[in-house]
């Protein structure tokens, strides 16, 4: 799509965005507030969507389907991650052919057809396994079952893949960055944005996991695809208020790879020169800076990156080329020192349901709170926190720092994970002292029996997840949303997604190597009697992990030049 002629002339224009139609755009008439609201909305419903299914799929895998604990959350992890991954797919998609607004359409159209089959497998009788009631030895699922219940759950996974990055950075498109106030507003968006997505979260943990638990799975199953389809109606209502913004010819991911080809093929060429002269001929890019020094071989033109003979662009580059190259590569130490984070970050969802099963979950004589909502204290935090963040500390913090933004991102990240360590060390507290209650009672052989012990200790891990997600999990999403070359911000999002979902497989391979390792030498740290496991050690062992990625991460980020200073200095 290229620009309009009559883009940026006028105080009101927004320059470099067009309307559904093509048209020129006005600050007036869209964008802001008045456009993120819409996708803000579309998002809230599509977690309640994802989280109807992602935080109880446990219960369902262990009850309905027979499997062990160990295996269940070896395979919630497997899903996770990939449903965390599939972000770089469909925005590979959206940045480079797309777009994103065709890429949510068409994302939400699969994610609700993949939702419908997820209900139609655990409500007709010859696609559901056959229930456990009354029988000695459950009889295992058919293979045809098994393959109808995972298609149809992957088919969820691979819309999400095209929803999720598209979404948040679609939202973030309606903020005009050269408007000062527009400019602010967009740093308050990734707070809102999480706010939103948090609360449609909690509405999911406290009535879906409860229909699930008590009522039924297909309905339970079901309930997801009826919102899901009503926030596609939601951002469909929007679509005369979104700006577009305007893609360039040339394809991102290509531009990218020719660098580092061109680095490449220079790399192997011996004393490098540097080449001066005019517009149109060829000239080195240089830099002081040691960490560059591949990227600094890299010969670059003055414009266009076409050199002499018109046709070799894998051999040269523009001196733009090599600066999105340069802030690509400075996100790498980033990424991977956040993994341990989002390994911690798998457990709410496996273990810590788990450990709230065999607790007291009484309110009352006749009512017994669904363990999977408990996850809804993580979104309950994060609604009370975000407004304490965004009004108060960011205003104080800013009359320290000088910054509009109070902390920097990398600032917010860090105070994150070090919550994110402590919330480690109070799980394994509790549930050593869970243990403790389940020998004083003498139920270590008996599973089937509550333990004399509140559900409601498990509450303050949770908050701690919840607050730790206030930093972290906000900052990552602004960060990688900012900091990634300008047409690449889809990607940018999906690479903060995808730290989770190398995450959650770095969690299910721990959980499959730990339990085998420790099965051959005694009951497993995951044994499915829970009253004999040990995920007080699980939880001291990514306590020490979490601390060390911490500091870790504190090393690179001391170092870490961001986007607007890489490109001023000229580094």
């Amino acid at each position: 799509m290229e620009a309009p002629l009559l883009a940026g002339h006028g105080d009101d224009a927004v320059q470099g965005a067009v309307d559904y139609e093509g048209r020129p755009v006005y600050r007036s008439r869209s964008g802001g507030w008045r456009s993120a609201l819409f996708i803000i909305g579309v998002e809230v419903t599509e977690r309640f969507a994802y989280y109807g299914i992602a935080s109880n799929l446990i219960s369902y895998l262990t009850g309905p389907l027979h499997q062990s604990t160990a295996a269940a959350a070896a395979n919630v992890n497997v899903w996770s991650g990939v449903a965390s991954l599939l972000p770089l797919l469909g925005a590979f998609v959206a940045d480079s052919y797309l777009g994103r607004y065709r890429t949510i359409l068409f994302a939400s159209l699969l994610y609700i057809l993949g939702l419908g089959l997820l209900s139609l497998s655990a409500s007709l009788a010859f696609l559901r396994p056959t229930p456990c009631v009354g029988l000695t030895v459950c009889p295992n699922p058919s293979g045809f079952q098994m393959f109808f219940f995972y298609a149809s759950l992957y088919l969820v996974a691979f819309a999400q893949g095209g929803h999720k990055p598209c979404v948040q950075a679609f939202g973030a498109d309606q903020f005009d960055v050269q408007d000062p106030a527009e400019s602010k507003s967009k740093s308050s968006f990734f707070n809102w944005w999480y706010f939103g997505i948090c609360a449609g979260t909690m509405v999911a943990l406290g009535i879906v996991s409860y229909i699930q638990d008590n009522v039924s799975w297909g309905l339970g199953f079901g309930i997801p695809c009826i919102v899901m389809a009503a926030g596609l109606v939601v951002f469909l209502l929007g679509t005369r208020t979104y700006r577009f913004t305007c893609a360039e010819d040339k394809n991102p991911f290509i531009s990218l790879a020719q660098v580092f080809v061109a680095a490449a093929r220079r790399s192997f060429q011996k004393n490098p020169t540097t080449i001066e002269g005019k517009a149109g001929e060829l000239h080195f890019q240089g830099s002081s800076k040691s960490r560059f020094k591949f990227l600094d071989r890299v010969i670059t033109v003055s414009s266009d990156g076409i050199d002499s003979t018109g046709t070799s662009s894998w051999k040269v580059c523009t001196a733009n080329q090599v600066e999105d190259a340069k802030t690509a590569l400075q996100l790498v130490p980033i990424w991977a020192t956040c993994l341990i984070y989002a390994v911690v970050f798998a457990q709410s969802s496996t273990f810590f349901t788990k450990q709230g099963s065999t607790m007291d979950r009484g309110i009352g004589p006749h009512f017994q709170v669904p363990p999977a909502t408990l996850q809804s204290f993580i979104s309950l935090s994060i609604v009370l926190v975000i407004p304490i963040y965004d009004r108060i500390l960011v205003p104080v913090a800013r009359a320290f720092t000088g910054k509009p933004t109070g902390l920097t991102m990398l600032q917010r990240i860090g105070t994150g994970m070090f919550l994110s360590a402590l919330s480690m060390v109070v799980a394994a507290v509790v549930e050593k002292w869970r243990l403790g209650v389940a020998r004083d009672s003498g139920l270590v052989d008996d599973p089937s029996k509550t333990l004399p012990m509140s559900v409601w200790w498990l509450v303050p891990q949770y908050i701690l997840f919840g607050v730790a997600d206030v930093f972290t999990m906000v900052g990552l999403q602004e960060f990688f949303y900012d900091q990634v070359p300008d047409a690449l911000r889809s990607v940018g999002l999906a690479l903060y997604l995808s730290i989770f979902g190398i995450g959650n497989f770095i969690s299910g391979f721990m959980i499959s190597a730990i339990d085998k390792a420790t099965r051959a030498h005694g009951d497993s740290w995951f044994a499915t009697n829970l009253n004999k496991a040990h995920l007080d050690y699980f939880y001291w062992l990514l306590a020490a992990l979490s601390l060390i990625e911490l500091g870790l991460y504190l090393f690179f980020a001391k170092s870490y030049i961001y986007k607007t200073e890489l490109r001023s200095s000229g580094v």
